[in-house]
């Protein structure tokens, strides 16, 4: 049965930061960064200041829109500035120094399909570079326009369209606008009793259509964790035409429409909408902390995991150094996190047979997380102190990273996946070759810590984090040779240049790598047909 939604709140009194990472109001201080700052070696003496857009030379636009599209369209400059770039360290480092790289000349923000079918052919007609924007919080330079092919560049932000159209509550199926950032979906869900329950750690500023154009990875260990899993159908704005599939549960009539669109990042098309699965809201909830004194066995216990029938909600592991990162242990441990929840029945024999199992691998268990029934959907219970510490690092991360960006450090993460049997040696040699690149670069040792955030019954997903030094005024090409030593070790590893990251334009050497190229044939052959004038997103996934 279809029914309506609540309409979106529109306003908040917080806003955005323009250079970094989430609310501008929640960032550091300059005492905080200063003494994080210390505890580095070879970073500044005193932060560098917040970046201003008024000293930033932001030229006038070189084009104007047509009478019939300028109530769609704006130029104030720091609404263009930040547009201009995602939430990289690249990116940040590039703000605090006043290079923001090109700034688009306009900013478009459409309500419906016609809208943006409009701006595409006009951008067409006038070779105007369109760069789609959601919530902006690309790392992998998804979201900027690099070159000067392109008269000039429109950021398609697609914010506007926010809404949740339509639910089946029989189907357990939801129709909603590309636009809508993810805490605006959950509540237009809730009166339901439904969620998409998809949470990754950009949830609070990221969208629908974000999440399906780089088939973004959710919170969650196992199961249904990458968007890809949720999508019944999508409709796609091209410069040929609007792509509009069937909504099925399955099907099995040729390749998949929704797959050609998935993952593609504006390159092919503007998603607008997509039907997508929901689930009912989780009452049951239960988490634990497993401390390890040896990694190797810590992995064995995770393969052991994800190859049961437990389906853990979280089964994050984390090493030493990430667990005295966020406070989940201080004793030199690697800590597993784990986390159950259930719609309609208790989860603690399960929590109880997966801590059972994590013994058994040499696992240390002193607490319980304990069952009940909790609001909400959000991330994993905090029943176990560790895992309340771990889940509020995690969260306060992003901004303590642009806190170190402003002190010099070099401060980023990357992920990949892989097989079992690579997962040993790959983490090795990614600290091992990542912090001897380090040294080399800057003088100074780095931190190189790992965790893994998704896990399945035939690999897991490995996320690195990187604390180094950074050269002043130099701090981009330090993160770009680290960036390139781990990528050649991943490609070594045969493990992917992106679990859930999305390739953009920084990871496009290690996806050329990548990919067969009879699919590159294919991919470019797509690219022609849907966009035959090259205006979007230039230079993501295919040239």
């Amino acid at each position: 049965m279809a029914g309506t939604t609540p309409q979106p709140t529109r306003t908040t009194p917080r806003t955005r930061s323009w250079w970094g990472w989430g609310w501008a109001d929640a960032h550091p201080d300059d005492a905080e960064c200063t003494a994080m700052g210390a505890l580095l070696p070879g970073t500044l003496s005193r932060p560098l200041p917040i970046p201003r857009v008024r000293d930033l030379a932001v030229a006038a636009p070189t084009v104007e829109p047509p009478r019939s599209l300028a109530h769609l369209v704006g130029a104030d400059p720091e609404d263009r500035a930040a547009h201009a770039m995602g939430k990289a360290y690249r990116d940040v480092v590039r703000a605090l120094r006043g290079r923001p790289g090109r700034v688009p000349d306009l900013v478009a923000r459409p309500t419906d399909d016609q809208g943006v079918a409009d701006l595409l052919d006009w951008a067409g007609e006038r070779q105007v570079a369109v760069v789609p924007y959601g919530g902006g919080s690309s790392v992998t330079g998804g979201v900027e326009y690099r070159g000067d092919a392109h008269r000039a560049v429109l950021s398609l932000d697609l914010t506007a369209m926010d809404r949740v159209l339509e639910v089946d509550t029989e189907g357990r199926a939801a129709r909603i606008q590309a636009g809508t950032l993810g805490p605006s979906l959950e509540d237009q869900l809730r009166p339901h009793g439904l969620t998409l329950r998809h949470f990754p750690q950009s949830f609070e500023f990221s969208t629908l259509g974000g999440w399906l154009a780089t088939r973004a990875g959710g919170h969650y260990a196992t199961g249904r964790t990458h968007i890809d899993d949720f999508v019944q159908s999508l409709r796609v704005v091209t410069p040929a035409g609007i792509s509009n599939s069937w909504r099925l549960p399955g099907s099995g009539a040729g390749p998949s429409p929704d797959r050609l669109f998935l993952g593609s990042e504006g390159a092919l098309g503007i998603i607008t909408e997509a039907w997508v699965r929901l689930q009912e809201r989780p009452r049951h909830k239960a988490s634990a902390s497993v401390a390890f004194t040896d990694f190797p066995s810590a992995l064995r216990a995770v393969r052991a995991l994800a190859q049961s029938d437990l389906s853990p909600a979280n089964c994050r592991l984390l090493d030493s150094g990430e667990a005295a990162l966020s406070g989940a242990a201080h004793d030199g441990s690697s800590v597993l996190v784990l986390g159950f929840e259930s719609a309609d029945e208790p989860v603690t024999a399960r929590l109880e047979r997966a801590v059972a199992l994590a013994r058994s691998h040499g696992g240390r268990y002193d607490g319980s997380g304990g069952d009940g029934a909790v609001g909400g959907s959000e991330g994993s219970p905090d029943g176990d102190a560790a895992v309340g510490a771990w889940r509020s690092a995690f969260l306060r991360m992003p901004y303590l990273r642009d806190g170190l960006a402003r002190m010099g450090a070099v401060a980023e993460t990357f992920e990949t996946a892989a097989t079992w049997d690579r997962i040993p040696e790959l983490i090795d040699e990614v600290r091992r070759e990542v912090g001897e690149a380090a040294v080399k670069a800057t003088g100074f040792p780095a931190t190189v810590n790992c965790r893994l955030t998704h896990v399945y019954p035939d690999g897991a997903a490995p996320y690195f984090t990187v604390l180094a030094a950074g050269r002043a005024g130099d701090e981009v090409a330090v993160w770009d040779d680290l960036k390139a030593v781990a990528s050649e070790v991943l490609h070594r590893h045969r493990a992917t240049i992106t679990h859930h990251h999305a390739v953009g334009r920084d990871h496009r050497p290690g996806y050329d790598r990548q990919r067969p190229e009879p699919f590159a044939l294919a991919l470019r052959a797509a690219k022609g047909a849907l966009d035959p004038r090259g205006i979007l997103n230039p230079g993501v996934l295919v040239d």
